[in-house]
């Protein structure tokens, strides 16, 4: 979108907007984004510029509270998995997958109950888990909140495994089109907030094998 000088740019959809013409809007600095939702907007503009560039996207701007640069990291994984969900509906439902499993060594239960439950539609209340359970400013967020988000991210990277290890052709497909695992894997493993034990889907180990590749061949 070419705007004349002087003109405000509408950094909005508008109804009727075809597909490919979503956000065709000149990006900006994070220093020109005035906006409550600045550092969501960051991270989703570096996402659309390249979701192949990783290191860039989860760079945080200099002078970025960290504990809001995580929050809202974790809330577009969120928003993200929606698309792998609707994907998984397909064929993950209470007739194949009984149980949320990860091969045959992991099961996993929903804490929302009292007592912990083996449930189907576990990865559904998993992407629902950050709306429900935080409110912060956009400023800051507190220690407590802070040290909560490990927690989310275990139960969040449940659906990637589910999804690895039970429906790997719409786990390729989505990956392929978003790299949103490999984001992930990044993120946790940049902030320390999972143990590379619980790790399974193996997303390090290729990009080791793809980085030992690149140094013969050169």
């Amino acid at each position: 979108m070419v705007m004349a000088e002087g003109t405000a740019v509408l950094r909005r959809n508008r109804p009727g907007t075809k597909a490919q013409d979503f956000y065709s809007w000149p990006d900006e600095s994070f220093e020109e984004m005035d906006s409550t939702l600045a550092v969501q907007q960051y991270i989703q503009q570096n996402i659309r510029a390249d979701c192949s560039n990783i290191d860039k996207i989860l760079e945080p701007p200099e002078g970025q509270d960290e504990g809001v640069w995580k929050y809202e990291h974790l809330r577009q994984f969120c928003l993200e998995l929606n698309g792998l969900a609707v994907k998984l509906q397909s064929e993950c439902h209470p007739d194949t997958c009984t149980q949320m499993t990860a091969t045959e060594q992991w099961i996993f239960l929903c804490a929302a109950h009292k007592t912990p439950k083996e449930v189907w539609i576990y990865f559904v209340k998993s992407c629902n888990f950050m709306g429900q359970h935080y409110r912060l400013s956009k400023v800051s967020i507190k220690e407590s909140s802070v040290a909560k988000l490990g927690s989310v991210c275990r139960r969040i990277y449940r659906i990637f495994s589910h999804a690895y290890f039970h429906h790997r052709q719409i786990f390729d497909e989505y990956e392929n089109e978003t790299f949103l695992c490999h984001r992930f894997t990044k993120f946790v493993m940049k902030y320390n907030l999972m143990s590379k034990d619980n790790l399974i889907v193996p997303i390090l180990e290729e990009e080791v094998q793809n980085s030992v590749a690149g140094e013969s061949e050169a």
